[in-house]
């Protein structure tokens, strides 16, 4: 018997109010799918803000570390506590609603981190780890607070209230 793949299940709150569910891709990234499966279901996303948000791009999140507070000032530094992720680059285009894993310079520094696009961003294909794509709530995604400047650095952002996973 075949399961379905896991959903991430996302409850907005702010600017935008609502729910986002992600159809999770073990099939392209399996350690990453795991990764935030862990982190949801331990709670560490609840709360946490969407600290960057870059018109006709993307709304980031994911930060465990500094995303959660009144504090935000080192918002997108942060990670969690468990070690980082060696890429799990696929061929999967970044088109809007696709879900992929933050990192930094370093390939293989993927943590807790994500991205939601809100349109094609071709520039991302094969460079940054595919986990999943949004199956419901885009609307809600749309209505993200948006940042301001190249950095997209969000004030009074909107955030992730409650994180679980369906499975």
């Amino acid at each position: 018997m075949a399961f379905a793949d896991p959903k991430l299940v996302i409850d907005v709150a702010g600017e935008a109010n609502g729910q986002v569910v992600i159809n999770l891709r073990p099939d392209l990234a399996p350690n990453h799918v795991e990764r935030v499966v862990t982190l949801a279901k331990e709670g560490a996303y609840d709360g946490v803000a969407f600290h960057r948000v870059i018109d006709g791009f993307m709304a980031q999140t994911g930060d465990v570390e500094f995303g959660k507070g009144s504090d935000l000032s080192r918002a997108g530094m942060g990670g969690s506590s468990l070690p980082d992720l060696k890429a799990e680059f696929t061929p999967t285009p970044y088109v809007r609603g696709v879900v992929g894993m933050a990192r930094s310079q370093n390939p293989d520094s993927a943590n807790s981190q994500f991205f939601i696009t809100f349109a094609s961003a071709p520039f991302l294909d094969g460079q940054y780890t595919v986990f999943g794509e949004v199956e419901s709530g885009m609307e809600v995604v749309d209505k993200i607070r948006r940042g301001a400047g190249q950095s997209g650095s969000v004030t009074n952002p909107d955030k992730m209230v409650k994180v679980t996973i369906q499975e």
